[in-house]
């Protein structure tokens, strides 16, 4: 079985990292069968001797004992099985191999059958049932772990994935991943495990991912970025595009920051490995582009944009560079350049399809740019011609038109049309609540529908969809999010509308601890959340608190210096106005201590905690 288990863990390797620069051992636990070349009986010759000048007496061959003739049979079976190129060939042989084999002898059979299903993709069903068969034969023992066990459940996690059973998926990766961290501390070699633990680890950002937890999913990618480090000397092109993946990771949650120092290697990497001319080192410096805009460094986005764009030219990629030309129309709109931007559009939709989706996205970028330039009738058009657009795709790119539909809300929105957008709004939230990777997506736009509402002063419809926001995002992005604590001090607000004091200042103090950790004590956000905070102690009578965070906001304006004279000077007229009222015929309030920072509540609709 040895050259079985060999050919299986090469399969194994290419599904998981494509450019592994070696294979499993093929040291495995199995005993491969018996080569029989040396039984074959040789011809018969006649023996020349001093004596006599022919042979005289003619030799019998011995009759080939059961047992050997078992072993050459079982020899052949396994061969046919291991020449097979197709699936159908491998099924074929597979089956004259259950007419002799036993179910545990089949387990490597069938493990490289469901890996080679998996790896087509066509019938995952089929796949999903060889796995099974293999891991029943082979996980014999729980307490025995081993490589081809943790293989059979990191097959097992993909083909659920891929149906969509993202929970059976989890499970099974998970196990797979507890198993390999057992082989690791038995001693097994390095190189048999890392590509399978390479492989559990991309399928569990996958997943998780899929789930909409993408903030545990970048620890997962951060490991499959070590075991490559450890795997490929130190330029090596897999290394350039693991780091560009986790930096596209950290893009996806927001996190401008931290996926700038993977954007750089990786470009680094990739220019000295492939070139400067590379197509590699285009991706890079696209992906840098929108690092920097989300940076708020848009001069260096368009400088990296503009030098993606000369190499996407070099090789014809056409697609690429119109989508490149549309990132650089909105990089000039993000500079005040509205009118370089319009040209640049000009240019680009002549070359796009009638009806296709990146003349939806000119067309809406086309509006952003009309849109600040305050041309109102002219943007209309162009966002009701994308709508028109879009509105034939939801069934076929649910994903990009709810994003485009997010898109020309914002502009609605800028217009003060408040209602349009809002509308649009829910009609993204019902696309994106049938993806459930999407989870993060949907978060964002319940916390825009809730906003809008409450500034449209409908603060009672308000307050479910900002909490299902906050749900929704701290599933995603984890607790200390700053966009859970934007969420919070809406809720906030929405409470204090409402009359109901407490409660807000039970949400502007979880907002103010997210805040504190996320953005910093001294943010503008922050300050502001620490204001109204105050704001809420001082609705409920209770003063000395309502000074004590008044005061803080003071501090942190202060810190600000020159720039921030206008609200450092409304924060001290605050605190003198809470003062005035400490002092009045009101100021009998009974001592308060002020509501704990450390936990975030868990949000019901029916929850009223004023007494």
């Amino acid at each position: 079985m040895r050259k079985l288990w060999h050919s299986l863990s090469l399969l194994a390797r290419r599904r998981s990292i494509s450019s592994f620069s070696k294979s499993y051992s093929c040291d495995a636990p199995f005993n491969r069968c018996t080569k029989t070349h040396e039984l074959l009986i040789q011809p018969n010759k006649f023996v020349t001797t001093p004596f006599r000048t022919m042979g005289t007496l003619v030799q019998k061959t011995s009759p080939i004992p059961s047992r050997q003739r078992k072993i050459m049979k079982n020899s052949q079976l396994e061969e046919t099985f291991e020449s097979a190129e197709t699936t159908e060939e491998m099924l074929k042989a597979f089956g004259n191999m259950e007419e002799v084999f036993d179910e545990r002898e089949l387990g490597l059979a069938s493990l490289k059958i469901g890996l080679k299903l998996e790896h087509e993709g066509e019938d995952p069903e089929k796949a999903l049932s060889f796995a099974n068969r293999a891991l029943k034969a082979l996980d014999k023992d729980n307490s025995n772990p081993s490589l081809p066990v943790a293989m059979c459940l990191q097959l097992l996690g993909s083909v659920n994935f891929r149906l969509k059973r993202f929970s059976d998926s989890l499970g099974y990766l998970n196990r797979a991943n507890r198993v390999l961290g057992r082989l690791q501390n038995e001693g097994l070699g390095v190189d048999d495990v890392r590509p399978v633990l390479h492989a559990v680890q991309l399928e569990l950002a996958n997943v998780k991912n899929a789930m909409g937890r993408r903030e545990e999913a970048l620890e997962n990618l951060r490991k499959c970025l070590e075991i490559k480090e450890m795997t490929f000397e130190k330029d090596s092109g897999e290394l350039g595009k693991a780091n560009r993946d986790l930096a596209e990771a950290y893009v996806a949650v927001l996190n401008f920051k931290e996926a700038l120092p993977y954007c750089l290697k990786a470009l680094d990497i990739h220019e000295k490995v492939l070139g400067q001319n590379s197509v590699e080192v285009a991706h890079d410096r696209k992906l840098l582009g929108i690092v920097y805009s989300g940076l708020e460094e848009h001069e260096k986005a368009l400088e990296q944009n503009v030098l993606a764009q000369r190499i996407l030219k070099n090789w014809n990629l056409n697609a690429d560079l119109l989508r490149a030309e549309i990132d650089a129309a909105n990089m000039m709109i993000a500079l005040g350049r509205y009118d370089e931007a319009v040209g640049t559009l000009n240019g680009v939709v002549h070359q796009t399809e009638k009806d296709s989706e990146t003349r939806a996205l000119v067309l809406v970028s086309m509006a952003k740019a009309l849109c600040n330039q305050e041309k109102f009738a002219e943007c209309k058009r162009c966002l009701e011609v994308s709508l028109g657009i879009l509105d034939k795709r939801e069934r076929i790119s649910p994903v990009e038109v709810a994003e485009a539909y997010s898109e020309i809300s914002m502009q609605y929105e800028t217009m003060n049309e408040f209602e349009t957008a809002i509308l649009l709004l829910k009609r993204t939230l019902a696309l994106l609540e049938k993806q459930p990777q999407e989870q993060h997506s949907e978060g964002s736009v319940s916390a825009r529908i809730g906003w809008l509402l409450l500034l449209t002063g409908k603060v009672q419809k308000a307050i479910p969809y900002l909490e299902s926001a906050a749900e929704r995002l701290k599933d995603s992005f984890g607790p200390k999010h700053f966009g859970v604590g934007y969420i919070y001090n809406n809720l906030g607000a929405a409470y204090l509308e409402l009359d109901r004091p407490q409660s807000a200042a039970q949400m502007f103090a979880v907002a103010k601890d997210i805040m504190d950790v996320s953005l910093g004590p001294h943010h503008a956000d922050t300050i502001e959340a620490c204001q109204n905070l105050s704001k809420a102690y001082g609705e409920m009578g209770s003063y000395v608190l309502a000074i004590e965070f008044q005061q803080r906001a003071i501090d942190a304006w202060e810190s600000h210096g020159a720039s921030a004279e206008d609200e450092l000077r409304e924060a001290h007229r605050l605190l003198e106005q809470l003062k005035k009222k400490a002092h009045g015929p009101s100021a009998n309030e009974l001592p308060m201590k002020a509501l704990p920072l450390g936990k975030t509540p868990a949000i019901t609709r029916d929850s009223k905690l004023e007494s």
